[in-house]
């Protein structure tokens, strides 16, 4: 079941897809069947409801009354979910590889890969308040002139969590979805030497995406196997597969979770699979570029930057 969160009519709805052109309202849905509509009032409500919620939403998908559908072409498309913490991981080897070539072409010695990478899963938090949604427009940072797209993949955290188990972990997955870790390159290099970081490199408004659907993760087999693709104006800049993550989400959620609670809607990347960002193969964004990051089974994630 693939689940979304859209703008109709100037009212916020959580939805469900029937099929490539038609979304149900969820919400409209329960209070036909006279079910508990208020566990569709926002996408962390399905959530904290659990398997409960997910049986009534299949259930209403699959006794739909008809008139409660809505045309993908009447919606705006916002993030599935508000990120409760986003938390943004770096798992690909190719890619990290593909970036400290290029910028040890210019150190009179190139960087490589520590091994602490290959140890444990290394992620940064972001800004969960900058997410927009599918279709939505970057806004160029008046600071940057290197733009960049990132193909990554995410899940959501669908159950509170400490200390969990490799195990335990592919149960505390409500779903993944496709998530644009737009950067701004040139702060980036920038501020990167302080040894804190990312910030103004990844800060800004509409600097993160997330979307257009959360694959929920009874559809898929752990650990997730699926193909990536970035393209920007129809030319293919790369993909791979998630199958290259160094660390499984089960892994990450393990490592996080040590000594440390998680919580239902939180965010959490992958990074970037290798070649899906334009730093790895001499390629930077210009104004007005439209980008589409697909990935098997979710759908297409597309935006514009313009300045």
């Amino acid at each position: 079941m693939r689940l979304a969160t859209i703008l109709h009519c100037d009212q916020v709805k959580v939805v469900a897809v029937i099929d490539d052109a038609t979304l149900l309202d969820l919400k409209a849905e329960a209070q036909i069947s006279e079910q508990n509509d208020e566990i569709f009032s926002e996408m962390l409500s399905l959530i904290d409801a659990g398997a409960t919620g997910l049986a009534l939403a299949r259930k209403l998908l699959s006794s739909r009354t008809g008139n409660t559908s809505i045309p993908i072409s009447d919606v705006s498309f916002l993030p599935p979910i508000m990120p409760v913490q986003y938390r943004d991981c770096l798992v690909f080897e190719e890619h990290l590889s593909n970036c400290f070539k290029v910028m040890g072409a210019s150190m009179p010695v190139p960087p490589t890969i520590p091994q602490v990478w290959y140890e444990q899963p290394i992620y940064y938090k972001g800004n969960r308040m900058s997410f927009i949604g599918h279709g939505a427009d970057v806004q160029w940072p008046k600071y940057a002139d290197f733009l960049d797209i990132e193909l990554e993949l995410a899940i959501i955290v669908g159950k509170q969590g400490k200390d969990i188990t490799l195990e335990e972990a592919p149960n505390h997955i409500f779903g993944y979805t496709i998530l644009n870790d737009v950067s701004a390159r040139d702060a980036q290099m920038r501020e990167m030497p302080g040894q804190l970081g990312p910030c103004k490199g990844k800060d800004f408004d509409t600097g993160n995406i997330l979307g257009p659907y959360i694959l929920t993760a009874d559809e898929i087999t752990h650990p997730i196997a699926v193909n990536m693709e970035a393209r920007v104006n129809g030319e293919r800049w790369g993909g791979g597969n998630s199958r290259q993550m160094q660390h499984t989400f089960a892994d990450i959620l393990a490592h996080i979770s040590s000594s440390e609670t998680i919580y239902p809607g939180e965010v959490i990347g992958s990074g970037t699979v290798g070649t899906g960002c334009g730093l790895e193969t001499g390629k930077r964004l210009q104004d007005g570029d439209m980008f589409e990051l697909e990935i098997d089974n979710i759908g297409i994630l597309a935006n514009r930057i313009v300045k």
